[in-house]
């Protein structure tokens, strides 16, 4: 097993971790779990700390010790007890499953609860699927199965209906936001990147991604155009946005960039320590929120998102975005 802390996987995981906790102090170890989550949510992790606590001699508090016989040959991977899968190149084959029973059904040499772990278990083919739905359903008392999947509808239903749901959460801004820092990305790269994912990878993908980057430097000086004049938010639009607007996934992109931009601006209306998406804005931020009310802010939010679902038509996307800003400043005319 990898080296995992509880204070960290009870950070990232606090609802899980006290379900897991709960299971235990009552005694009701169930004969299969599912743990689903999106990538970056901590499903090892938190298999990890389930897999230790029921195997634990010595737990404090619903906390594994760490020290017992049964912690250390977790932590070096040399249970005889525990037992993980993973796909075998593109799935989980039935010989892989056939295997994975042999093991389970053989006496235990040590004492206490065998447990096995399938990885990816959407990705179980069919005759696999089919082979351990078999055994789970002739479940024997002292053997623990648990799935970890990021895509639970691609189960089949008859292995989902025999397994108990551990679903973990999406992981916090904040914790995402440390995580992109630790990995040497900005603060303000990183503030940002968290209102487009809550994926790690994805999360730490994007910030590095020169297009992204470009987006968010070209939405903010469009911001910063509108609030000169509109011959100046056109012209950037005409110097700028030409990449931008492309594809409809990257005109997309930077509308939600451009949405974020103006809920700062009412998030610093309503705080002075509001989180934004922008925190290296902030200062003119807090000059635009002066100056504009929230029921213009408010119809500005409505104009962008409108410009979001015309994107669906089949329209010019630049005469799009500088009728975007016509309607932005008209806000300020009519309101």
């Amino acid at each position: 097993m990898n080296n995992w802390s509880f204070e960290a996987v009870d950070k990232l995981q606090p609802v899980a971790i006290k379900q897991i906790q709960s299971i235990i102090q009552k005694k009701r170890i169930g004969h299969a779990y599912i743990i689903e989550g999106a990538k970056g949510t901590g499903k090892v992790k938190v298999m990890q700390f389930f897999v230790q606590l029921i195997l634990c001699e010595n737990p404090t508090e619903n906390v594994p010790c760490e020290t017992c016989r049964s912690c250390k040959r977790l932590k070096s991977n040399n249970h005889l007890n525990f037992k993980e899968i993973e796909p075998d190149g593109q799935f989980i084959k039935r010989g892989q499953i056939d295997d994975l029973i042999h093991e389970m059904s053989k006496t235990a040499i040590e004492t206490g609860r065998k447990i096995y772990v399938i990885h990816h278990a959407d990705q179980l083919n069919a005759s696999a699927a089919n082979t351990l739905l078999k055994f789970l359903e002739e479940p024997q008392s002292e053997i623990t199965a648990i799935l970890l999947t990021d895509r639970m509808h691609a189960l089949i239903p008859t292995i989902r209906s025999r397994c108990q749901h551990l679903s973990l959460a999406a992981m916090p801004q904040s914790v995402l936001k440390q995580r992109l820092v630790e990995e040497g990305i900005t603060d303000s790269m990183a503030s940002t990147v968290c209102r487009m994912t809550n994926q790690v990878e994805e999360a730490i993908k994007l910030s590095k991604d020169e297009h992204f980057g470009l987006a968010r430097k070209s939405v903010l000086k469009l911001v910063e155009a509108s609030g000169k004049s509109v011959q100046d938010a056109l012209m950037c639009i005409h110097e700028d946005f030409g990449p931008l607007l492309k594809e409809k996934e990257q005109a997309e992109q930077a509308l939600d960039l451009l949405l974020f931009a103006y809920r700062d601006i009412v998030a610093i209306k309503a705080s002075n320590v509001a989180v934004c998406t922008y925190p290296d804005m902030i200062h003119y931020w807090n000059q635009v929120a002066l100056h504009t009310t929230y029921e213009q802010l408010s119809k500005q939010l409505e104009i962008i998102l409108h410009a979001k679902q015309n994107l669906h038509k089949n329209m010019n996307r630049t005469l799009m975005m500088e009728q975007l800003m016509l309607n932005l400043q008209e806000v300020f005319t009519f309101v």
